[in-house]
This record gives C-alpha cells, structure tokens and sequence, in this order.
C-alpha cells in the first residue's frame, strides 16, 4: 500500500496558489482542485457524517502546502487529535511540534457556560484570529456555542469571519444541522463563501459517507456534486465511485 506522503504528493507541486487542496488529489477533483483561499466555508451535517474527518482532511493538505493552521475543537483534545489524524495515516505530529498547527479544546470539563460568558469567548476568538499568524483557521464544532449562546450572537460571528477572510484567512467551520432553526441557517449559508452538506447512506447494505457540494464561490461547476466515501484506519479518505456505491 502506498504511504499518504506518496498518494498526496502532487500537493507539492500545486501551481495555483488560490486553491486550499485537501491533499488527496480524488477529493480535490470532486472540488474544483479544492476549496478557495480567502473563503467562509461551512460544513454542515448530522451526527457521524464525516464532517470532522473531512477537516482533518484539509488541515492535511494546508500544513502540506505551508500554511499555518488554528484549531478550535470542542471534539478534540490536542492528543486525541493528533491520534486521529495518525489512524488516517496523516501524521502531523512535526507540524504540531514546531508550531505550524495549533489546537485550542472549547469543551472544559466542569466549566459552567452562560449566554454572557459564551458572547465573550466569541467575540476573543475573533480577536484572536485576526491576530494569528494562522491562514487557515478550523473550527470543529459550533454546535456547542450554540447551546449557550442566542442564534444573533452566533450570526454575527459568521459575519465577522467574513470580515476577516476579506483579509486573506481562510475559515472552515463545522455545524450539526439541528443546531439551528432553517432560517437562521439559510442566513448562514448564504454569508458563506462555500457551503458542503454532509450526509451518511446505507449503500449496498453498508453505510457510507456522503459528501454534496452545494456551493462553492468560483466554481459553478461542482455544484452538485455527490462524492460518496469510506475512512479506512490506516489509509484516510477513500472516494467510492457513485456507480460503485449504488451496487
């Protein structure tokens, strides 16, 4: 079996420096060559979709590319993480060692959150971020701020990522698509730049991972897309051909 270093090697000589890749070269296809740098996007799904493996993705193929990265995880601490990323063969742990991706933990065992409190983490993660040396920023999930926090205050943080990708960061965020009524999240759709549904499918007797580019901003032609995959310990992301899945 090929290492990820070798099935993602075409990364390295990637001309187009407008392009975040995911570094695996199937899924960049099924994304115009990947999502735009500069760009909101919004991954939104239901529990066990494969929305935090397909960040792992990316934040793979960003380091790969030299971009600093920010986590923001209420999944995650910094070691499962890095145990995560090691079962899909993505080993980060260099990157994370020398600094160029860092992981901040949201969810604080015995930390009790109000309204006041979590208006107040949002508004420093925007003064942080505009702050950081980081130009892709990930944040996996939003679900849990907006337990705490009224839906205004989560919209206004859209609004204000938007603000900074205007100035060259490159934000993706995670959302269960429960967490908001629909026209709370028909507003954030539209502020943002791309916008990918994720979804799970009991295919030939087997559940697989369903991946549908509503929008992505300059590239009319992927919308549409339904990219089916499977996570293999050991290997990552592994696209199934939609001929091949409906068997």
């Amino acid at each position: 079996m090929a290492s990820s270093d070798d099935a993602n090697s075409s990364i390295l000589d990637m001309p187009d420096k407008t392009i975040l890749s995911t570094g695996n070269s199937e899924l960049d296809k099924k994304l115009a060559d990947g999502l735009p740098l500069g760009s909101l996007n919004l991954i939104e799904g239901e529990n066990d979709t494969g929305k935090s493996v397909l960040t792992q993705q990316i934040i793979w193929g960003a380091l790969k590319q030299g971009f600093n990265v920010d986590l923001f995880s209420t999944e995650n601490t910094s070691k499962s993480f890095l145990s995560q990323m090691e079962s899909m063969s993505l080993d980060i742990s260099d990157y994370f060692a020398w600094g160029y991706l860092r992981v901040f933990p949201m969810h604080v065992v015995g930390f009790e959150w109000t309204k006041e409190k979590m208006q107040g983490t949002l508004e420093r993660m925007i003064t942080y971020m505009e702050q950081s040396k980081a130009q892709v920023i990930v944040i996996d999930s939003l679900t849990l701020f907006t337990e705490y926090a009224k839906q205004d205050t989560v919209l206004t943080f859209f609004t204000n990522c938007k603000n900074l990708v205007d100035h060259g960061k490159t934000i993706l965020i995670t959302l269960h698509t429960y967490a908001f009524v629909e026209d709370s999240l028909v507003r954030i759709r539209s502020i943002c730049d791309a916008h990918l549904f994720m979804k799970k499918a009991l295919v030939g007797g087997k559940y697989v991972m369903m991946l549908e580019v509503v929008k992505v901003r300059g590239a009319r032609k992927t919308t549409g897309n339904i990219i089916s995959f499977e996570v293999h310990p050991g290997y990552g992301i592994k696209i199934i051909p939609i001929s091949v899945a409906k068997v």
